[in-house]
């Protein structure tokens, strides 16, 4: 590029113009006296040094990409105009010759405005001919870029408007221009700023649309068209039938004078007057509903409804819209395309899109709270009114009112939360928080509580509320099976998710505790019951039923919950972005991993530690005893951590499955009736879950999970339990006492002692110092014989607890 000589004879021109404008040079050559004085008169009385000179350098709306974590994949492209600006070397020549020829013959020649060519169109435009403008490609830019650095509606008109003072702002501007930038910068400029009809705007976005190719392959007969258009793109239009003609003679006309200039030969132009010119364009989409693939669209939504909640962006959500769709962003997304399209395949292995309960899996990355995957077995579109795919509400009172559901199309945040939706119960993955609590509380993973039948709480329920105990107001939960019941400390009570065990813990180390747990580790109580319990502390002491999961979650949520157990106890904000840059390439700091310490390294440790039964792997501290979802740790192939969740009456269906480099959280819901009537399914939702983490995992290297640096948060003070065996029950009940534990009168057991003496303790030797004790009640029948692998005279080291194999609901 060159910046042009402006040598006496040029400053001496733009001098004498000056003087004519302002009045002060009557007698010119340029304009007749005549024509001068109606100019002046016209202009108003405000002198041509009066006006300004500096013009508002405002960028011009430029399209945002939004890319995939690789920042390769796009996805999609956000715009109220679509234009992208590209360098002058990245434009064809035919094109940059093109522009010329059909705009501004003299573009080389003047200093920004053509004095033969305003004193034409001046005589002309007052003689009654057809008008002519007569401006050059300086002041069309000068034009278009105060129209898009005005501030208000009347800055606009008056940047648009066809009067005198607006030509005489434009020469001022367009001299001036002409001193501070090259030709070819000015015509780059104008290149990206000019618009060409269908929505295209600037060369880039009009090579999109026209012809699907990039502005520098234009050839001479596409550059022809693009150019013949900039004049009048709406009257120009070739996919209209009045303006498919008019396109056809301008781009011809423009052909010739490309001759004229010598671009060209007549050779060239004659065959390019023989290309046809389509009737059809390829608009570019904008937004989430025309992302690349379709399974995109549910984190491509994520990140939209997340930068408008962003402040930094504007002051409202209009004024983020407006900077997302008009900044040129470059926005590298944390969907991650592996794990995304792995979640959406499996899903579909499971489930249709025509199915009206929802399967819904999110992903997050453990330290960073990067949004992995987001995705259901729903297509991301608006159902179309006219044509409507979905069928009528599966709830009853909304079919009622026509109202339809939301499959199998939707663009509702089903996964993560937002206007209507508040989230769905997810059952006992909450019993996590109280877990927690109680390891931030003292209590470590052996601390032992008889699990009774039916634990009696002091939470209340009401007379005659059937969760009551009979005769009184207090909460008395079960367990998914009778035979539950029994000793069990936190690995075991959370492997086979014993209600009667969590809730008894939960009472002791006092609900609000858990609540704030909850809190600490992102759980957002949308729905409005659950938010007045969760931020009164008096409401939240007598919230027993939390432990159950009674509160409403989103899989992202709950993923990212249990992604702080795996972050060691960090927190971390789910992003839906790894990385914003700003057109220049300017990298800003807006969606970047924001960490927060939610519990201490030790207790995430050791909570995980027992978050590994549930899964089917084996506890570095501990022993299981059982899983509820024994299958994914060998479906994973890798040290997995997690827990499965059950509503009453099987409503909602979950669980969750994690590594240290990712966690996966599946629900399967109806999101359209919470209070449906079907049972929702753990064969369809747990290997959906498993099988996208192993697909995430494959071939990366197996990583175990840390172990707390003191071990005591596992064990506790651990103490010897006296031998009571064949001692009387009541004897066994005091030397326990004093011995600081906390006996309970078990089940009869085959043994050789006496009818109604203890036979022994669950546990057997060691346990808590506090904690629950089992006596045994020997039945007087001989002993069975002992378990393999346990040497003569001792008990098995893990429980064996009466269930057996029997799979629980949870």
């Amino acid at each position: 590029m060159r910046r042009r000589d402006h040598n006496i004879f040029a400053n001496a021109t733009s001098l004498l113009i000056c003087g004519l404008l302002a009045g002060v040079v009557v007698a010119a050559a340029a304009f007749p006296a005549v024509a001068m004085t109606g100019l002046a008169a016209k202009a108003g009385g405000e002198t041509f040094s009066q006006l300004p000179s500096e013009l508002k350098q405002a960028t011009a709306p430029q399209v945002s990409r939004i890319f995939a974590s690789d920042n390769k994949t796009l996805v999609a492209i956000m715009y109220d105009e679509f234009r992208s600006d590209v360098p002058l070397r990245d434009i064809s020549v035919n094109m940059q010759h093109a522009i010329i020829a059909a705009e501004d013959h003299e573009f080389y020649h003047h200093n920004g405005v053509d004095m033969k060519g305003v004193a034409r169109a001046f005589v002309n435009n007052n003689n009654g001919k057809s008008k002519q403008g007569a401006s050059t490609l300086t002041m069309q830019y000068v034009r278009m870029s105060l129209a898009y650095s005005a501030t208000n509606p009347k800055e606009v008109i008056d940047a648009t408007q066809d009067t005198p003072r607006r030509k005489i702002n434009e020469m001022k501007y367009a001299l001036q221009i002409e001193k501070e930038l090259t030709k070819d910068q000015i015509l780059e400029r104008y290149l990206n700023v000019a618009p060409f009809g269908n929505g295209a705007y600037g060369v880039f976005a009009a090579s999109q649309v026209y012809f699907n190719k990039k502005p520098k392959d234009l050839t001479v007969a596409e550059a022809a068209l693009l150019a013949s258009m900039v004049k009048a793109p709406t009257a120009f239009n070739p996919t209209t039938p009045g303006g498919y003609p008019q396109a056809l003679n301008r781009r011809n006309y423009v052909l010739g004078d490309m001759v004229e200039l010598q671009y060209i030969t007549q050779a060239q132009a004659d065959e390019a007057k023989k290309v046809v010119i389509a009737r059809t364009v390829q608009r570019v989409s904008s937004g989430c509903n025309s992302v690349t693939k379709n399974y995109w669209g549910f984190p491509c939504d994520y990140f939209y409804r997340w930068w408008l909640s962003q402040e930094t962006f504007g002051a409202t959500p209009y004024d983020r819209e407006r900077r997302l769709k008009s900044g040129g962003y470059r926005i590298q997304l944390a969907m991650d395309v592996t794990a995304q399209k792995a979640a959406r395949a499996r899903i579909l292995d499971h489930i249709s899109d025509k199915n009206k309960d929802a399967l819904l899996l999110a992903a997050v990355e453990p330290g960073t709270g990067y949004v992995r995957a987001l995705a259901a077995n729903r297509k991301f579109k608006l159902d179309d009114p006219k044509n409507p795919q979905n069928p009528y509400s599966s709830d009853p009172a909304k079919a009622d009112k026509k109202i339809r559901g939301s499959y199998p199309n939707t663009t509702n945040p089903l996964l993560t939360g937002g206007g209507d939706i508040i989230g769905y119960q997810a059952g006992s993955v909450a019993k996590m928080f109280t877990m927690v609590a109680a390891l931030e509380k003292g209590y470590p993973l052996g601390y032992t509580i008889k699990a009774e039948v039916r634990a009696k709480t002091h939470y209340q329920a009401g007379y005659g509320a059937s969760s009551a105990c009979p005769g009184t107001p207090y909460w008395c939960p079960s367990n998914a099976s009778s035979k539950e019941a029994g000793v069990y400390n936190m690995w075991t009570g959370f492997g086979k998710s014993v209600n009667t065990y969590f809730v008894p813990l939960e009472e002791r180390v006092g609900a609000e505790n858990v609540v704030d747990v909850a809190k600490r580790f992102g759980l957002k109580f949308r729905a409005k019951a659950d938010a007045d319990k969760a931020n009164d502390p008096d409401q939240a002491h007598g919230w027993g039923a939390f432990t159950l999961g009674v509160a409403d979650t989103t899989p992202l949520d709950m993923a990212n919950a249990y992604a702080t157990l795996a972050g060691d106890g960090m927190y971390c904000e789910p992003t839906p972005v790894q990385q914003i840059s700003t057109q220049d390439g300017e990298k800003i700091d807006v969606g970047k991993p924001h960490c927060t310490r939610a519990t201490s390294p030790d207790v995430a440790r050791a909570a995980l530690d027992a978050t590994r039964c549930p899964v089917g792997d084996s506890a570095q501290l501990g022993h299981c005893g059982g899983a509820t979802a024994p299958q994914a740790h060998g479906a994973v192939g890798h040290p997995v951590f997690g827990k499965t969740g059950t509503t009453d009456h099987d409503k909602t269906a979950a669980l969750i499955v994690g590594t240290t480099s990712i966690v996966v959280a599946g629900y399967m819901v109806n999101p359209d009736w919470p209070d449906h009537r079907d049972r929702m399914q753990h064969p369809i939702v747990n290997p959906a879950v498993w099988e996208t983490v192993a697909d995430y995992m494959d071939g990366k290297p197996k990583e175990q999970f840390k172990k707390p640096g003191n071990e005591k948060i596992a064990y506790g003070d651990q103490r010897s339990i006296p031998d009571v065996t064949c001692d009387s029950l009541s004897e066994a009940r005091d030397r326990l006492n004093n011995a600081g534990f906390s006996p309970t009168i078990g089940a009869d057991v085959d043994s050789k002692c006496p009818l109604g003496t203890a036979a022994g303790t669950n546990p057997p030797n060691r346990t808590i110092k506090g904690g629950a004790v089992e006596i045994m009640v020997s039945n007087g029948k001989a002993e069975q014989p002992p378990i393999a692998g346990t040497p003569p005279g001792q008990t098995p080291p893990i429980i064996n607890f009466p269930n057996g194999n029997k799979k629980p609901k949870r």
